[in-house]
C-alpha cells in the first residue's frame, strides 16, 4: 500500500494537553491556538493552497481530539492561513499514484477523520476564507456550522478529474442542500461564489473577508455562553434524528431532555434563572 494512505489508517496522535504553552499546540501543518472559552485551528499550508496531505488530516484529528477532552474550550473554529483558500482541495500528488484499493483505504480514513471531528460534541465553525474545494468543501461541511467570506469559492470538483468525492462530499452536499442542489453541484463540478453557497443553505452567514474571524467568534461566544451538555445533546440529538422517523426522532429528543435533568447544568441553569443571575456552568 502506498505509505502516504497508510498514515491515514494509523491511530491519530496522543496530545498531552499538559505540553499546552502559553496556549499553543504544536502540529507540523496546523496552527492551534486556545483562548478560552474557543481555540482557533488554522490549516497551515498556504504555499499549496492548504490542501490535505495525510499528514494535515492526521493533524486535523489529533487536534480535534484534544480539543474535544479540553474542558476548557467551548467551541472551535476553523480556517486556513492566507487569504487565498480555507482548504483548496486533497493533495492531488498524493492521491494520483493511489491504486484503487489503496484509494478506497484512504476514503475510508478520510471520512473516518471527518466523522470524529463531526461527532465531537463541541461546536465546530468552518470560516470560510477564499476556496473550499473538494476536501475542502467536505471538512467545512463536517464542521456545525460555516460563514464564508464574501469572496470565498465552494465546490466539489471531483468528476472533472475523473473521481467522486471521497470524504462524505457527495452524502452530506444532499442533506445540507437538498438532492437536486446538490446533483448540479457534483455532476457539473462546478464552483460556486458565497453568495449562491448562502442562497442554498450550504453557508449559514456571510461576512466581509476583514470581519470574517471577528463575526465568527461572535458567533461561538454566544454557542459558548450555554450549557456544554446542553449544546452537545442539541448537536446530537437534530444530528441523530435527522436520520430517524418522525416519532423515533422524537422519540431521541425525549430521551435527551430527561438526561439533561441528572445534570448539575440543569440544576445551576433553572437555579440561576429563578435568581435572576447570570449561570456559571461546570459541564457536568
Amino acid at each position: 500500500m502506498n505509505t502516504n494512505s497508510c498514515l491515514l489508517t494509523t491511530n491519530h496522535r496522543n496530545i498531552d494537553l499538559n505540553l499546552l504553552l502559553f496556549g499553543r499546540m504544536e502540529f507540523t501543518n496546523l496552527l492551534v491556538e486556545i483562548r478560552s472559552p474557543l481555540a482557533i485551528v488554522t490549516v497551515n499550508r498556504p504555499k499549496v493552497l492548504n490542501a490535505l496531505n495525510a499528514a494535515t488530516l492526521a493533524d486535523l484529528d489529533a487536534a480535534f481530539t484534544a480539543l474535544g477532552n479540553d474542558e476548557s474550550v467551548r467551541a472551535v473554529l476553523l480556517t486556513g492561513a492566507g487569504d487565498k483558500a480555507f482548504v483548496a482541495g486533497a493533495d492531488i500528488s498524493e492521491l494520483a499514484p493511489m491504486s484503487d484499493m489503496e484509494a478506497q483505504s484512504h476514503s475510508e480514513a478520510g471520512q473516518a477523520i471527518f466523522r470524529r471531528i463531526e461527532q465531537r460534541g463541541k461546536p465546530g465553525i468552518a470560516c470560510i476564507n477564499g476556496f473550499a474545494l473538494g476536501g475542502g468543501c467536505e471538512l467545512a461541511m463536517a464542521c456545525t456550522l460555516r460563514i464564508a467570506s464574501l469572496d470565498a469559492k465552494l465546490g466539489q470538483p471531483e468528476v472533472k478529474l475523473g473521481l467522486i468525492p471521497g470524504y462524505g462530499g457527495s452524502q452530506r452536499l444532499p442533506r445540507l442542500v437538498g438532492r437536486g442542489a446538490a446533483l448540479k453541484i457534483l455532476l457539473t463540478g462546478a464552483i460556486i461564489n458565497a453568495e449562491e453557497a448562502y442562497r442554498i443553505g450550504l453557508v449559514d452567514e456571510l461576512a466581509k473577508s476583514d470581519e470574517l474571524m471577528q463575526q465568527a467568534e461572535k458567533l461561538a461566544l454566544a454557542i459558548a455562553a450555554n450549557a456544554p451538555l446542553a449544546v452537545s445533546e442539541v448537536i446530537s440529538a437534530v444530528d441523530e434524528g435527522l436520520e430517524l422517523r418522525l416519532d423515533s426522532a422524537m422519540a431521541r429528543e425525549a430521551e435527551g431532555f430527561g438526561r439533561m435533568f441528572a445534570t448539575q447544568d440543569k440544576i445551576e441553569g433553572t437555579t440561576a434563572f429563578l435568581e435572576k443571575r447570570k449561570p456559571v456552568w461546570h459541564g457536568r
